[in-house]
C-alpha cells in the first residue's frame, strides 16, 4: 500500500496525536477527527492553496480555517513541530 502524499505517515500520527486538543478524556471535548483536520491543514499549505480551494474530503474549509486559527493563537502548532523534529529525518539528504 502506498501512502498519499497528503497524509501524515502513521509513526508521525502516533508521535503527535496525544499532544493535540480534543482527546476524549480532554476538558474542551473531543475534536471530530483530529487527524483528518491536520491533513487538511498539511495539504492546504503543501498544494499552496486557498482555504476555500480545499478538497470536499476535508468537510468545510471555513470549519478548518477556524480550528487551525484557534490552534496557531494557543500554540498548538508550535507544539507539534517541535514534537516531529525531535526526531527529524532529513528525505532529501
Amino acid at each position: 500500500m502506498t501512502q498519499r502524499r497528503d497524509a501524515l505517515r502513521e509513526d508521525q500520527w502516533q508521535r503527535i496525536k496525544d499532544f493535540l486538543p480534543g482527546r476524549e478524556w480532554h476538558v474542551e471535548g473531543t475534536a471530530k477527527d483530529n487527524r483528518l483536520f491536520v491533513e487538511a491543514v498539511l495539504y492546504r499549505y503543501r498544494a499552496g492553496i486557498a482555504w476555500r480551494d480545499l478538497p470536499e474530503r476535508f468537510v468545510d474549509f471555513r470549519v478548518i480555517h477556524t480550528r487551525h486559527t484557534r490552534w496557531s493563537t494557543r500554540g498548538v502548532w508550535q507544539r507539534i513541530f517541535e514534537r516531529l523534529a525531535e526526531n527529524a529525518v532529513n528525505e532529501y539528504g
